[in-house]
């Protein structure tokens, strides 16, 4: 393992990354910043991408392409889907969609391009480490698929048509895209998200309340799994 990527969407979801890093150096490419350390003896990279596919796909390309980063964990938070989901809960994603990709007019699935696919699958090695970390912490962890588009949802039809079409249990705008960047450049990669929101008409007003809290919660979890995967 040379180095490790730790994504978010806002500053909000890397600053409790950045606190328990301390110290590190950072460096201005293409229109971002990126922070550099070394975590426990391995390098790690730091960035927050700014909202969207389009951002998304850019940080995450230059983390692996650019810095060398050979393994991507993205920490943040997401609108509940499936009704099982409250407030503060865990979702790690088995798989991702792009539920605003719409060439149906073709005859295509939503989701679905030609020489692509409808889901991503997320690495399974990390998906079973996460459950050994979610049992260190003592904390229940969902497994589910996560659903991207740029779009912040906070309408219950829209909502129930996303987990109807993609059997969705959360959604957000940014994993999907960093999906389809590791799996064509062949990088293991782990999205995990707090629930910040139902998704629907009150979503705006809970997500501004548990953005903080809820980046807490995944920031902290994805960092012993940063130690998890340093010890093997």
């Amino acid at each position: 393992m040379s180095k490790i990527a730790i994504m978010g969407a806002m500053p909000e979801e890397v600053a409790p990354i950045l606190e328990k890093l301390g110290s590190y150096k950072t460096t201005e490419y293409a229109g971002n910043k990126y922070y550099e350390a070394t975590y426990n003896g391995v390098d790690v990279v730091v960035a927050y991408s700014k909202i969207g596919k389009v951002f998304s796909t850019l940080t995450a390309t230059t983390m692996i392409e650019h810095f060398g980063c050979d393994r991507l964990l993205f920490s943040g938070v997401a609108g509940a889907v499936s009704p099982d989901l409250k407030v503060g809960d865990l979702v790690v994603a088995t798989k991702l969609s792009q539920h605003d990709l719409d060439i149906t007019a073709f005859g295509h699935p939503y989701g679905y391009v030609p020489e692509g696919s409808v889901f991503v699958e997320a690495d399974k090695d990390m998906i079973e480490l996460s459950k050994k970390v979610a049992s260190k912490m003592d904390k229940s962890v969902k497994e589910g698929i996560i659903a991207t588009g740029d779009q912040f949802v906070a309408n219950e039809e829209r909502k129930n048509w996303i987990l109807d079409t993609f059997n969705a249990s959360a959604l957000e705008m940014e994993g999907g895209s960093v999906a389809v960047v590791c799996n064509a450049l062949n990088v293991p990669f782990f999205i995990l998200r707090s629930i910040s929101d139902a998704a629907d008409m009150d979503a705006s007003f809970s997500f501004d309340e548990f953005l903080e809290s809820s980046a807490i919660i995944s920031a902290e979890f994805v960092m012993n799994m940063v130690d998890e995967l340093i010890k093997k």
